[in-house]
């Protein structure tokens, strides 16, 4: 099966973890850059990176790339891509993309100008003059950074943070992609207890138990390339299947509180849609009061910030608190924390062991770390 290169956009800051994964999936030539990681596989692997990839934004087929400065450049340079050999004469395919520090800048302006070249060489083969664009979608993804184009088709459709278990959620809630990389940046694999004193809609606990038990975060959604004659059906089941084989059946300790008692209600039903109600024990509870007999184990939270629901005076108070609380547990503990709070440290009460820069959205944010983590 002839070789392709596919691209997995992510968070900036955890570029690593995404080319870990594509190692631990056997993925050839895996190469990190800000805000990106590629590979190249086989088509039949399309399946396996969208089932499988629990930190990256979506999956991208890479068709061409290019430099253009001149939009007579980047016509031809999309112009040049066998786009039949992808899209069927009905097909649909809209243009989405961006573009960052380049000659081209106006991003309406250079849609336009993907989707006339497509159709262009598209009409060309077809042998028409209209498209009528009634089937199966097909995303067309454009970036152009530096005057350096990607052009792309969007394998994966709507972001792979939407899992499908998530149907409602509480106030600003974190998405599930960066709640695995919160999980996965502290190395838990299901052996210690694992909590989450700020758990909202349940989202970190649930991607905790979702790694402890090793199973696929896509299998409960589906992939707009589910649809694409180019990829055999079969080849979505044996990802499936081979996903479900890697699964882990033994007993968890992973543990969420929230004071809201609505958002205990919202993680738990979310825990169900998931399948690892069995795995996670959810209660209300005040972090302030968080204590463990345990000698050892971890806390991984994203408590309230002065961006979402309190102010600072609020959050300073929450903060130093929960610090306080946090200084009384067994020193086998291990806590990371993301705030976006620029004064969490001093609200905390002590210095982090260390920090990590991340994104929640457009926020960004620092991954503090105690104890031993």
């Amino acid at each position: 099966m002839d070789s392709i290169k596919l691209e997995v956009p992510c968070y900036l800051g955890v570029e690593k973890l995404v080319a870990d994964e594509l190692k631990r999936l056997h993925m050839a030539d895996v190469r990190a850059e800000n805000g990106r990681v590629s590979c190249r596989g086989t088509l039949a692997d399309i399946p396996r990176l969208n089932l499988n990839l629990r930190v990256g934004a979506r999956v991208l087929l890479v068709l061409n790339e290019f430099t253009a400065t001149t939009f007579e450049e980047l016509f031809q340079g999309v112009k040049a891509v066998n786009w039949q050999d992808w899209i069927p004469k009905d097909g649909a395919f809209p243009v989405k993309g961006y573009s960052i520090s380049s000659q081209l800048h106006s991003v309406p302006a250079c849609q336009s100008i993907v989707k006339k070249a497509a159709s262009a060489k598209l009409g060309q083969v077809y042998g028409t003059e209209w498209l009528p664009e009634t089937g199966e979608t097909y995303q067309i993804r454009f970036s152009i950074l530096k005057d350096e184009v990607h052009i792309c088709l969007d394998t994966s459709g709507p972001g792979l943070y939407k899992r499908g278990y998530r149907a409602v959620g509480v106030e600003a809630p974190l998405r599930e992609t960066l709640a695995a990389a919160l999980v996965l940046l502290t190395g838990y694999k299901g052996l210690d207890p694992f909590c989450d004193p700020f758990c909202g809609s349940g989202t970190i606990a649930i991607e905790a138990a979702l790694i402890a038990k090793n199973r696929a975060p896509g299998l409960n959604r589906d992939f707009t390339a589910e649809a694409w004659g180019c990829i055999p059906r079969r080849a979505w089941m044996d990802a499936a299947n081979e996903a479900m084989d890697r699964e882990y059946d033994r007993p968890y300790d992973i543990w969420g509180g929230d004071i809201d008692p609505a958002a205990v209600a919202i993680a738990q039903s979310n825990a169900e849609k998931a399948g690892v109600e069995d795995t996670i024990r959810f209660e209300q509870y005040d972090a302030r009061r968080f204590y463990s007999t345990s000698p050892y184990g971890r806390i991984v939270t994203n408590p309230p910030y002065g961006e979402r629901l309190m102010d600072e005076a609020e959050v300073a108070k929450l903060y130093h608190d929960f610090g306080h609380t946090v200084s009384l547990l067994p020193e086998g503990w291990r806590v990371a924390i993301l705030s976006s709070y620029e004064g969490f440290e001093t609200a905390f009460g002590r210095r982090a062991r260390k920090k990590r820069k991340l994104y929640n959205g457009m926020i960004k944010c620092d991954l503090f770390y105690y104890g031993k983590v």
